[in-house]
C-alpha cells in the first residue's frame, strides 16, 4: 500500500461487534485508528450504530461518545419496533442507506475504502465505489463456521482482510480496563475537531475543504 494513498474506514458498528464476539476478542478502537493511519493519510473514520431511544441507559453509549471524542464520525439513527407476521415483537436498526451514501459522496476525495462488515448487501456499494476509481477492502473474517461474511461481497472487494489476523494488532489487551469517556487520571478526553471548513454541505459533513476563488488565483 502506497503510504500517500487517502483512506476511510466505514464500520457497520453491529456487523463488526457480532464479528469479534463470535471471534473472542474486543477492538482497541485507538489501535485501529493507528494501525491504518500508518497505511496511508487517513482521511474519515466512520462508525455507524442505531441506538434504542427510550433506554434510560445504554450499553453502547459510553463507546459511542468515546468514538465522538476521538477521531470518529459516529452516525446513529433511533431503531424502529415492529410486530412481524406470528406477532413477534422485532426491533430494527439497518444503517446501511446512511454508510452508502456517505461512501458515494467521500469516493471522490479518496483512494480506498475500508469497510468492515461481511454484509452481503453492500456488495453494490463496493462495486460502485470501484466504477468510481476507490479501491476497496473488506474486513470481517471467514474462519468461523459459518463465515461472518458474505462470498459476494469477498469475491467483489480489491482486498479481503481477516479479522482474527489483525486481532494482534487491533485487539484490546484483556488485562485492560474496558474504554472509557473518562480518561485515565480523570480528565475528559481530547474533543478537540478538526478546523471547520468555510462552507458547503460536503465541507461541514465530512470536513473536506473545497477550492476557493482566492486559492485559484493564488
Amino acid at each position: 500500500m502506497s503510504g500517500q494513498q487517502r483512506i476511510a474506514l466505514f464500520i457497520d458498528g453491529a456487523n463488526l461487534y457480532a464479528t469479534t464476539k463470535t471471534l473472542g476478542f474486543d477492538i482497541d478502537y485507538k489501535r485501529l485508528l493507528k494501525e491504518f493511519q500508518g497505511r496511508g493519510t487517513l482521511v474519515r473514520a466512520f462508525y455507524y450504530t442505531a441506538l434504542v431511544e427510550d433506554q434510560e441507559y445504554s450499553s453502547i453509549r459510553p463507546l459511542i461518545d468515546w468514538l465522538d471524542y476521538n477521531g470518529y464520525r459516529v452516525v446513529t439513527k433511533p431503531t424502529k419496533e415492529f410486530v412481524d407476521s406470528a406477532g413477534r415483537r422485532k426491533v430494527k436498526g439497518n444503517m446501511d442507506i446512511e454508510l452508502a451514501i456517505d461512501a458515494l459522496e467521500l469516493a471522490p476525495y479518496i483512494d480506498h475504502m475500508v469497510l468492515f462488515s461481511g454484509d452481503g448487501d453492500f456488495r453494490s456499494l463496493v462495486e460502485a465505489l470501484q466504477r468510481r476509481g476507490v479501491r476497496v477492502s473488506v474486513v470481517s473474517t471467514v474462519t468461523t463456521q459459518p463465515p461472518m461474511v458474505a462470498d459476494e461481497l469477498r469475491r467483489q472487494a480489491d482486498e479481503f482482510l481477516d479479522l482474527s489476523q489483525l486481532a494482534s494488532r487491533i485487539g484490546r489487551d484483556p488485562s485492560d480496563r474496558p474504554q472509557r469517556v473518562m480518561g485515565e487520571n480523570g480528565d475528559r478526553p481530547d474533543r478537540s475537531r478538526p478546523p471547520q471548513p468555510r462552507n458547503g454541505a460536503l465541507e461541514s459533513r465530512y470536513g473536506i475543504r473545497q477550492p476557493q476563488d482566492d486559492d485559484l488565483e493564488a
